[in-house]
């Protein structure tokens, strides 16, 4: 039997190779991959913000491929509806008797990855279907209940440009994502290498590196992995320091809501798995500081004074740290 410090060193080698085969078809976003797979290993859901043209339904469905996956894209339109998500029930026939009877089939939620494209183009009604699959890990359809098979990942796209004609996530269900990941424009050499790789002929295929039941597997054993009490008491009073009252002041100044007991949640155990992908079985500081930007943006609320001045959620947590750091 492997001990807790080999598995943790096969996770890590498992993780450079993911990057390896999802590189075949996806040029850098290495940043986006590591968070998409820290996500999925604390069974977690992930949020994507970036503009249309960044590969980001290529990055998911490639991802899904090296995982050995089943993936499944929804497009969310202001006309879609929950049925059209979790599925329906249909009446059949038998030709033998006559008699008739229901029978469910089941919509596309029923996959490992999901991408939920454009989530905030379709009304709450069926926002609110999906987030309830993603909560319980399964859908009720006719009172009877349809369970989900695990690994179950939901990852929701947002285009922060278009925002006429959308239904914006509320804050109580943007916090049920796990991690708010961020797309940007790549560097010029990178976006060179894609042009050329992208108008050149077939892509290469992509390996499987891990299993259904390998991810399974690492979503038990990250959750082993000790947190030592000064790193335990860093994320939290990272947290804490968003809120009012007791705040830090030079903080709380630009929100008008502050981060809730999920995002402590969130950061330590992002931070265990972030130290796994490493090769390390322990959490350091720095694994901390590393997942604070996805764990934490989309649940602060800036307040009209941090928008008059052009100041962000991203730039805000920069300032947390640094704060935090003085005060230790």
């Amino acid at each position: 039997m492997k001990s807790d410090v080999e598995k943790v060193g096969l996770i890590a080698e498992s993780f450079e190779k993911i990057r390896k085969e999802i590189s075949k078809a996806v040029v850098g976003q290495n940043e986006v991959v590591e968070q998409l797979l820290i996500s999925l290993f604390a069974r977690g859901h992930s949020i994507i913000v970036g503009v249309p043209g960044l590969a980001k339904t290529m990055l998911v469905s490639s991802l899904s491929e090296v995982l050995d996956l089943k993936f499944s894209r929804i497009q969310f339109t202001p006309d879609l509806m929950p049925a059209d998500i979790i599925g329906t029930d249909i009446i059949e026939e038998d030709v033998r008797s006559g008699r008739k009877s229901f029978r469910f089939i089941k919509g596309p939620v029923f996959a490992n990855i999901i991408l939920a494209d454009e989530i905030n183009r379709t009304p709450p009604k069926t926002q609110s279907a999906l987030l309830e699959a993603m909560q319980e890990h399964k859908v009720t359809a006719s009172g009877k209940d349809y369970f989900l098979d695990d690994p179950f990942f939901v990852i929701g796209t947002q285009n922060p440009i278009e925002q006429e004609g959308t239904y914006p996530l509320p804050e109580a269900q943007l916090d049920r994502f796990f991690f708010s990941i961020k797309i940007f424009y790549p560097p010029v050499d990178e976006e060179k290498e894609i042009v050329l790789k992208t108008t050149s002929g077939a892509l290469s295929p992509l390996d499987k590196v891990l299993s259904r039941k390998e991810i399974l597997e690492i979503q038990k054993f990250v959750r082993k992995i000790p947190v030592p009490d000064n790193c335990l008491d860093y994320a939290v009073k990272l947290v804490g320091k968003t809120r009012l009252p007791g705040g830090d002041s030079e903080i709380t100044k630009w929100l008008s809501w502050g981060a809730g007991v999920r995002a402590s949640q969130t950061l330590v155990l992002a931070s265990k798995i972030k130290a796994a992908l490493s090769g390390r079985f322990s959490v350091a500081i720095e694994d901390i500081k590393s997942v604070a930007l996805p764990s934490l943006r989309h649940r602060l609320i800036a307040n009209f004074n941090a928008e008059a001045e052009g100041i962000t959620t991203d730039m805000i947590i920069g300032e947390l740290i640094e704060r935090n750091e003085k005060s230790l």
